[in-house]
């Protein structure tokens, strides 16, 4: 394990801009406003798509924004240091995004109306597998050399943002209030036009339907993939290695093409015990 992970409160993050200083003031010194839209997410669930959604819709989806301004500066990571001096720069109304779990999150927002929009989950297969591709190409952790040992890493949580389980569990204990809308990866790609109607509807935004249209357009796997704004391709030479790629395939279920039976069984037996008491209707994926 490199000597250069940050670790805060027993969570581990990415090497690059990240450090325990900075996570301990966003969570505790942060003053999060009313007019905050922040998006929320464990890492390999939609996150990228969702920035791109949500500047979209801000922009009646005129693509000009998200063609001109790298997603990390539309909408920053609010615990990386470049983030944090991002997002207490911007003017209102503030557009941020987090993968922070929900006790690494800053306190003030448990006491205002700041719109979490999304606490995006997605089946936990498929990013776990999106998470072991993304991380074998870029230099912000230490590095997977199989599935099974990322596998392993996922399940104990020692991977960076800390255990999904923990994650979604902390999150989904807010799908009941006002300010916050819970969607999910496999709901996106299944219906994307009702849940940007949806995200529309939680934000006060309306948009006309062609106008939603361009939205769909833009926002689209094909658009992001060329959309060097979007495709992280603007990154440093330095943090990634050859072969790199963010968007690589936008599809649901792709777990099955990886994990082995004996790993799938392994990983529903963890999965079953820890998420224990949910309604299935809850994850779209037990539908599958």
């Amino acid at each position: 394990m490199s000597d250069n992970t940050p670790w805060f409160e027993g969570i581990k993050f990415p090497m690059i801009h990240f450090s325990p200083e900075i996570l301990r003031e966003v969570r505790d010194k942060f003053v999060v406003k009313d007019e905050d839209t922040i998006t929320v997410t464990y890492p390999k669930s939609g996150t990228n798509w969702l920035i791109e959604i949500v500047s979209l819709i801000l922009s009646k989806g005129d693509p000009k924004w998200v063609q001109s301004v790298p997603n990390w500066d539309r909408s920053p990571w609010i615990e990386s240091t470049g983030g944090y001096e991002l997002v207490k720069g911007q003017k209102d109304p503030r557009v941020y995004t987090s993968h922070l779990p929900l006790h690494l999150f800053p306190k003030s927002f448990f006491s205002s109306k700041a719109k979490v929009m999304i606490y995006c989950i997605r089946n936990p297969r498929d990013a776990l597998v999106s998470g072991y591709f993304f991380l074998s190409k870029i230099n912000v952790t230490e590095k997977p050399e199989t599935l099974q040992q990322y596998m392993e890493w996922f399940l104990q949580g020692n991977v960076i943002y800390g255990s999904w389980f923990e994650h979604v569990r902390g999150w989904l204990s807010m799908r009941d209030m006002e300010n916050v809308l819970v969607l999910s990866y496999e709901d996106l790609i299944k219906d994307t036009r009702s849940t940007v109607e949806k995200i529309c509807q939680f934000l006060g935004k309306k948009l006309k339907p062609e106008e939603t249209d361009l939205v769909l357009k833009y926002s689209s796997f094909q658009f992001m993939k060329e959309n060097e704004m979007s495709n992280f391709t603007l990154l440093p030479h330095a943090y990634t290695t050859e072969g790199f790629t963010l968007l690589r395939k936008g599809t649901v279920g792709d777990w099955k093409n990886h994990f082995t039976v004996a790993q799938a069984e392994a990983f529903d037996k963890i999965y079953q015990e820890k998420m224990a008491g949910y309604p299935p209707k809850l994850f779209p994926w037990e539908e599958c």
